[in-house]
């Protein structure tokens, strides 16, 4: 195999906030991983919450470069515990696996989903999110985007006049993100609120560690709650079973699609609503999410809706949320 790694500075439409940042730019690490005349393309975005950047993970992959590139690539499943091994951040593994499962669909002349054998004629819609900002900006931005699902980011002082304000202006669906900035006092109080306004539920009100205050929450709330920063990999399913009513899967923090895969099936064992979201990938990575669609409850993959320019064509969201999915076979990606 042949291994190229390229970064790029993507520009959103509009600053970006949640409860502990707000950006404009997000780097992004491309991995092209080629073999037999395919090329798969994976991503992982940079994330100051978990200390990563593009030059680490780069960093990462040129360490092992020789052990990838001489590895007989079979199955992705195979590759990743290849890549287990070489002692890879999920975050780098992420990228790799994408990319190894976007070249396996290519090598077979299959998408993704028909080889996990599912039906994508039935999918859950995205949510298009509403980032934290001025509570004009925030009613500017839903009147912008016309959207049947919103997830709107909380985490100040003003959290239930921001959500009375935006239900004037549109009957849609809404999500709730406060990214770990809630008490569990302040969850149980603003559940009801919430609830009469349309919220259909809470995802990661408390501190990731906060599982006493999580104890409290899942007997309390009035709105169901699922977990993000609570549960990043396999592990962590099992625990946020007992204190939420489902997981937000993010295949950057996870290490990919055949972590994620596993995961899944894990989740609904234990009777968890399924979601996966994204981390304001380009369509490299979001059309690897589209994959998964038939097999979830509710989805986020507006990353690439939040920018400027996109790097990639992949999958295609239509403006009532309709997905088209590429004729191009494993998650359908070519880069612009």
């Amino acid at each position: 195999m042949h291994i190229e790694i390229r970064k790029y500075e993507l520009q959103l439409q509009h600053p970006f906030g949640i409860s502990r940042e707000t950006y404009a730019t997000q780097d992004t690490m491309i991995v092209c991983l080629s073999h037999k005349g395919k090329t798969g393309y994976g991503e992982s975005t940079s994330n100051p919450y978990y200390n990563i950047t593009v030059e680490s993970m780069k960093a990462e992959i040129a360490a092992v470069q020789n052990q990838i590139e001489t590895y007989e690539f079979d199955t992705p499943e195979r590759f990743y515990s290849h890549l287990k091994k070489l002692g890879l951040q999920n975050f780098t593994l992420c990228a790799l696996d994408l990319a190894a499962h976007d070249l396996h669909g290519k090598l077979l002349d299959k998408p993704l989903y028909e080889i996990w054998e599912t039906d994508p004629s039935k999918y859950p819609i995205t949510n298009y999110t509403i980032g934290i900002d001025t509570i004009s900006k925030m009613v500017e931005k839903l009147k912008e985007k016309p959207w049947p699902v919103y997830k709107i980011k909380l985490g100040t002082p003003d959290d239930v006049a921001i959500v009375r304000e935006l239900r004037k202006h549109t009957d849609s669906v809404f999500r709730i993100d406060a990214n770990c900035a809630w008490t569990a006092e302040q969850t149980i109080a603003n559940a009801p609120l919430l609830k009469d306004l349309g919220v259909e539920f809470l995802e990661q009100p408390l501190k990731a560690d906060d599982w006493k205050g999580m104890e409290r929450v899942k007997k309390e709330s009035v709105l169901p709650v699922i977990a993000d920063e609570s549960c990043i990999e396999e592990g962590d399913v099992e625990k946020c079973s007992a204190y939420f009513d489902g997981i937000n899967i993010k295949l950057t923090k996870c290490g990919g699609l055949t972590p994620a895969l596993r995961m899944i099936g894990k989740g609904k064992r234990l009777g968890l609503k399924i979601m996966v979201g994204c981390m304001t990938e380009s369509s490299v990575g979001i059309s690897a999410i589209a994959q998964l669609l038939p097999q979830l409850d509710y989805v986020d993959m507006d990353g690439a809706m939040l920018l400027k320019e996109d790097i990639a064509h992949g999958v295609t969201i239509k403006n009532n949320g309709e997905i088209v999915f590429p004729t191009t076979a494993g998650s359908g990606i070519t880069l612009k």
